[in-house]
Parts: structure tokens; C-alpha cells; sequence
């Protein structure tokens, strides 16, 4: 079970996009993350007629390390860690370090 999945809303604790809040678009699978609105870069793009793209120069994200990146926390309005304990039924659920509180239920 990952700590951070697609559809999170995250906040950058590290790197130039420090304390940048976004959502996770995509999760790669070599321990990276795609976050909405975080990493912009500018990239040069050829143009390409059978697909249709222009080229010229294109601001688009790139992907930040997992470890840059923790959860927010709506209740504490902070950056905060996560855990995962099994609850008395059986499943795995994520949880909040600070206040404990469950995040799928």
C-alpha cells in the first residue's frame, strides 16, 4: 500500500517549489510523482504534423521525487505524515501522524 496516491492533495516540502500545494496527476513507478501546477519547466518541442503538434516552447510539469512531497492536512492546515495500521476487519487504511485521523475509510 503506497503512502501517496493519484488524486491526493499534496505539499512540496522540498526543492524550488517549496510549500506549493497540488494534486497528484500521476504516479510513475520509479518513486516519482506528477503533481499539478508543481516543477514547471520549459521544454523544446520539435513540431510533428502527424500528430499535430505546433512545437515552439512549452511550460509543462515534470515529476518530483516522492520524498519531496507530503500530505496535507485539511484539519491541521499543515504539511503532515502518513501511516498505515490494519483496522479490526482486515483492511489496511491510511492515517495522519499528528491527530490520527483516517484518511479512506
Amino acid at each position: 500500500m503506497r503512502k501517496i496516491r493519484k488524486g491526493d492533495d499534496i505539499v512540496m516540502i522540498a526543492g524550488k517549489d517549496k510549500g506549493r500545494r497540488g494534486l497528484v496527476m500521476r504516479m510513475l513507478d520509479d518513486g516519482h510523482v506528477l503533481v499539478e501546477g508543481v516543477n514547471k519547466v520549459k521544454k523544446h518541442e520539435k513540431p510533428n504534423p502527424i500528430k499535430g503538434v505546433a512545437g515552439g516552447i512549452v511550460e509543462k510539469e515534470m515529476p518530483v521525487d516522492i520524498s519531496n512531497v507530503a500530505l496535507f492536512n485539511p484539519a491541521t492546515q499543515k504539511a503532515d505524515r502518513v501511516g498505515i495500521k490494519v483496522l479490526e476487519d482486515g483492511r489496511k487504511v491510511r492515517y495522519f501522524k499528528s491527530n490520527g485521523e483516517v484518511l479512506d475509510v
